[in-house]
């Protein structure tokens, strides 16, 4: 009869109770308990937290699970919010440009705002108007090359990037980098398309999903200069979803597979492939702001069979926990 050590290559300690701090993968033999241990990722989950003051969809957002920003939005509104972690706090100071499906980048003070419609409830004016926000006050600086709307940003203030959208009645793949002063076209994403979630940096971005009249489940990888086509695609098609982390572990929660509807699905991508998550978002919604890490999202706002969205929501990341190993 083989043997582990034989078969895996290492073998299987025996110990009289479980280990003080097991690595990830580490297995072992409680002699105590005659139980076959192993360290694992758990289940990440999404937790209620306190409702935005204003409830809306198409919104902008930025920063972090505990220091988050929302601003604009539908029904029209230049409302500024900032989030400590428990609470949303209004800012009496809205953007200088009212409008909606507009798109955000950096932090709670140090946040960008860009693009979007000036025009509610169905907007099809575009705008490329770009804002700074320092923690108080939105200054207005230069606009966007492309003016649109329902597109999609990330990256921080001095260094974001924008991407996809609408320049009614298409989609589009156009992109631009913008250097904390103006704007610079790029080279376009492969599939143009509009509602698309979107992570990373301005030198490592990561867009997924979206519309190019139909909803896609398509995944792009920015390197800085161009787009490339991952081999991962979405395993819920949708769009006007969210996203939250970087290019190697991304988040996708929320949007839609059909008009008007609302998708609670999340998951998360290491750099080649999505993986769905057991956990789902508490509300379903589509067109809802998202912000944070994989490990560490933030989810506000939003649309869908419940109407304008108020709904905050924290996501925890799989950490790892002990499994009894069993036969099945």
């Amino acid at each position: 009869m083989a043997e582990y050590i034989n078969i895996r290559g290492q073998n299987i300690e025996v110990v009289a109770s479980d280990p003080a701090n097991p690595t990830l993968g580490q297995i072992w033999y409680n002699s105590t308990s005659n139980t076959l241990k192993g360290q694992a990722l758990g289940v990440g989950s999404w937790a209620t937290s306190g409702n935005m003051n204003t409830a809306r969809s198409t919104l902008g957002g930025a920063g972090t699970q505990t220091a988050a920003l929302a601003f604009g939005g539908t029904p029209i509104t230049s409302a500024t919010e900032e989030y400590n972690g428990a609470t949303w706090t209004s800012n009496p100071t809205g953007l200088n440009t009212t409008r909606t499906t507009l798109a955000g980048a950096g932090t709670q003070t140090a946040g960008l705002a860009f693009g979007g419609s000036p025009t509610s409830p169905t907007p099809s004016a575009t705008t490329g108007a770009t804002e700074e926000y320092n923690g108080a006050t939105w200054t207005s600086v230069n606009s966007m090359v492309t003016a649109r709307r329902v597109l999609t940003g990330t990256g921080i203030q001095t260094a974001a990037l924008g991407f996809g959208g609408a320049t009614p009645p298409v989609g589009t793949g156009a992109t631009e980098e913008y250097d904390g002063n103006s704007w610079t076209s790029s080279n376009p994403l492969i599939t143009a398309r509009f509602g698309i979630g979107g992570a990373g940096t301005q030198t490592a971005g990561l867009a997924f999903g979206g519309s190019t009249g139909s909803i896609t489940g398509a995944t792009e990888e920015y390197d800085g200069n161009s787009w490339a086509t991952s081999p991962g695609s979405l395993n819920t098609v949708r769009a006007y979803l969210a996203g939250a982390g970087t290019q190697t572990a991304g988040l996708a929660f929320g949007g839609e597979d059909g008009p008007g509807g609302g998708l609670s699905a999340t998951e998360e991508y290491d750099g080649a492939a999505w993986t769905s998550s057991p956990a789902s978002l508490n509300t379903a919604r589509n067109t809802l702001a998202g912000c944070g890490t994989q490990t560490s999202a933030l989810g506000f706002g939003g649309d869908g069979a419940i109407g304008f969205s108020a709904a905050t929501e924290e996501w925890t990341g799989p950490a790892p926990v002990t499994k009894t190993i069993t036969a099945s």
